[in-house]
């Protein structure tokens, strides 16, 4: 299955809920979700009085998921059979995987407006992890490692703008951001409770589970 590239505001509608995929624009008025809370299609408005079946609510919960981290389905399964093998709580231990992907990071550290633009600042060679060149998004970050904007893209107009707005940034209790230095640090996994997206993994598990 190839990578989705259509509107990415007609996946927030198939799922029911804001999942945050455009940046700014899903905070403005211009958001297609709050204009038009309902699945996409010409049957979408009728589609939310369907009663769904407890294997549609586990899908619905990865699917969700998976588009906000942008995420092929293989892909998504690897990371719940190493989430398996995990101490602790299975769903848990699959968001900080999430969490700890290049991409996500370089997305909460406020170096690009969303996951999708971060993946392709990453893929592009603009970030460094501990003083080296890394340019898989869906690289792990551990604790004590740096993310840092690489010396050779600091001139780049997008990086530019972006680090604009890094000195009012909020990041994440677990990450530690320098404006100055245009870099951030690891400074522990991530809890349940600082992840802030509307999944409940435990369906998740349910589902992969049967």
């Amino acid at each position: 299955m190839a990578r989705y590239t259509g509107p990415v505001c007609r996946l927030c509608r198939r799922e029911g809920s804001k999942l945050y995929l455009k940046g700014d624009k899903c905070f403005s008025d211009k958001c297609s979700f709050s204009r038009r809370a309902y699945a996409p299609g010409q049957h979408g408005q009728g589609q939310a009085r369907k009663k769904v079946s407890e294997y549609g609510l586990q899908l619905r919960e990865k699917q969700k998921a998976r588009r906000i981290y942008g995420i092929l389905e293989k892909q998504f399964r690897l990371y719940f059979q190493k989430a398996d093998r995990m101490k602790g709580i299975t769903g848990e231990n699959l968001l900080v995987l999430l969490e700890r992907r290049l991409d996500n990071v370089v997305f909460r550290l406020g170096f690009a407006s969303s996951r999708t633009q971060a993946r392709q600042l990453v893929r592009h060679g603009h970030f460094t992890v501990s003083g080296h060149r890394v340019d898989i998004p869906s690289y792990l970050v551990k604790p004590g490692e740096v993310v840092q904007v690489a010396e050779t893209s600091k001139e780049s107009p997008i990086i530019k703008e972006m680090a604009e707005g890094l000195a009012t940034k909020t990041v994440p209790a677990w990450l530690e951001l320098s404006a100055a230095d245009q870099s951030g640090k690891i400074v522990r996994y991530p809890t349940r409770e600082e992840i802030d997206i509307p999944i409940q993994e435990h369906l998740i598990v349910e589902l992969y589970s049967r």
